[in-house]
């Protein structure tokens, strides 16, 4: 078994890692603006490290999850990738479009963009940033999970693979600790600047170094079990005994993990701040347009060895999700271990530092400050209020996490790390008919976009997010059965009598009810 301590070290030597690198950033970012700095402004890897920005949305869903979910269902895991590859290849200019508009406009957020179309209602805006809170806190959550129960197999996990409780001696509750962590790192490095289109080097440097190591990682325990655990390829195959599972395609599953990870890869607050935000130029994009994509291939070339090689060697008692770390705990390889722990908290904290940013800054400009300007406009007038706003957003951090936690300490352990994931995806997919509609159609309203977005997140509340909960109260398991009032065509899984799969019941329905309600609402004005 691993010595407890050396697993806590490495993670605590590669945070600070993390800080030298994003005070690094920051420091070079200067060093780049001075007047004497223009060589190094041409010959800058910028375009590389907004590229490798981009790869945020590998989270630890990627580390662990997907091979989870490979273990499961076999080739399903590819949707998550398919969408948003088409969307910088074949959707290449409708990006370009979305970034020369928010240039034009100095944009902050997705919730920003959406209002702009709409006259910059503030309405359409406050919707919009709610339903991207909400629907990222069950993917904040998956992190935190993600990382305490890695961390807690890696420490306490026997090499039979026994389940492991997720709080140390002298340490704690890991998921508490991991987002205190997270939101410290993301005050620190995301908040210096109230000006929220100004570029912030620094976090970004330190996203694009994390997406670098988890590739690493997962590439190094991909080539582990390839050569450690079997002779090759061929071996492995052979000594396999769920081949079959890889043997068909489920093509609607797949067509709907393409839809929600197209329109999730442009429309979840960090990866719109990353790709729009913190976008300089058109060279960036054009870098990311092959680079983004062939990431995204790399980092899953080892995802079905590694799901197949669990299934062989550790057995069904082993959580799909721990088969990256628990497969080089089998043989006690102290430096594999350490590499799969390190890749995955690479990928969730990359996530959950992004995405707290992102959502500060909305909570910020379209919620509370608004709010405070229109309660007290005397108070503020004619005063500085950068502290103001900095302070918002620090709180707002950590308030998204609390949240996170929250969901993760109710929602249970129950959950796979796919499900978590697809479910926020649905959420956030609830913004796109008002997010595209605005741009292709001339006669969309706000009270059109208001509609879609309130109807399609309550039906997405009721269809998925509210069985989510049904283990953790009985009233909730009753419902989710029965239906409300014992009305069956009401159950929120099977609405009038559909037998589809939970997510594809849920995402047909939410976004019918939504494209329904931004059509007919925008039509009556």
């Amino acid at each position: 078994m691993l010595a407890g301590w050396v697993v806590v070290s490495a993670a605590l030597f590669y945070i600070v890692l993390l800080f030298l690198v994003a005070t690094y950033g920051d420091r070079a970012s200067r060093n780049r603006s001075a007047p004497n700095a223009g060589f190094v402004k041409r010959y800058s890897a910028r375009p590389t490290l907004y590229a490798l920005s981009l790869a945020v949305y590998c989270t630890s869903w990627t580390f662990f999850g997907s091979v989870g979910l490979a273990a499961r269902t076999g080739w399903d895991f590819i949707g998550i990738y398919t969408g948003p590859i088409l969307v910088f290849t074949v959707g290449y200019p409708l990006v370009r479009h979305i970034v020369a508009v928010s240039k034009a406009q100095r944009i902050t957020s997705v919730a920003d963009f959406i209002s702009a179309r709409y006259g910059k209602s503030q309405t359409v805006a406050m919707v919009a940033t709610l339903i991207a809170v909400v629907g990222s806190v069950p993917y904040i959550a998956l992190q935190l999970k993600a990382v305490s129960s890695s961390l807690a197999a890696t420490v306490l996990q026997s090499q039979s693979g026994s389940a492991a409780d997720l709080s140390l001696p002298f340490i704690g509750d890991i998921a508490l600790l991991v987002a205190v962590a997270m939101a410290l790192f993301a005050i620190l490095f995301g908040t210096r600047h109230t000006d929220a289109t100004e570029h912030q080097e620094g976090l970004m440097l330190a996203v694009a170094t994390e997406s670098l190591v988890k590739l690493i990682a997962f590439i190094s325990v991909g080539v582990f079990v390839l050569t450690v655990l079997f002779d090759g390829p061929t071996a492995m195959f052979q000594a396999g005994d769920i081949l079959p599972l890889y043997g068909s395609m489920n093509w609607g599953q797949l067509a709907v993990f393409t839809l929600l990870s197209s329109m999730a890869v442009l429309l979840l607050p960090r990866q719109f701040h990353v790709a729009v935000v913190e976008n300089n130029n058109r060279q960036e994009l054009k870098r990311a347009a092959w680079l983004f994509p062939l990431y995204l291939v790399a980092i899953n070339l080892f995802v079905v060895p590694i799901a197949i090689a669990g299934r062989t060697t550790l057995g069904p008692e082993v959580s799909g999700d721990l088969f990256v770390v628990a497969l080089p705990l089998s043989t006690e390889s102290v430096f594999f271990v350490i590499a799969a722990f390190i890749g995955g908290l690479s990928a969730a904290t990359a996530m959950v530092i992004v995405a707290a940013v992102a959502l500060s800054i909305m909570i910020s400009n379209q919620i509370v400050l608004p709010i405070l300007l229109r309660r007290s406009p005397a108070h503020f007038a004619g005063r500085d209020m950068t502290q103001t706003v900095l302070n918002v957003r620090r709180v707002a951090i950590f308030a998204v996490l609390a949240l996170g936690y929250l969901y993760y300490e109710v929602a249970g352990d129950s959950a796979a790390l796919a499900s978590i994931g697809l479910l926020s995806f649905a959420a956030i997919a609830q913004l796109a008919p008002a997010f595209l509609g605005g741009l292709i159609w001339r006669r969309a309203t706000a009270r059109g976009a208001v509609a879609a977005m309130v109807i399609g997140f309550a039906t997405w509340f009721y269809t998925l997010l509210l069985p989510s909960f049904a283990n953790s109260s009985a009233a909730l398991a009753t419902l989710v059965a029965e239906g409300p009032f014992q009305q069956l065509w009401l159950r929120p899984e099977h609405l009038f009598g559909s037998q589809l799969p939970p997510l594809t019941h849920a995402v047909i329905w939410s976004l019918a009810a939504n494209i329904l309600g931004f059509v007919i609402f925008s039509l009556t004005r």
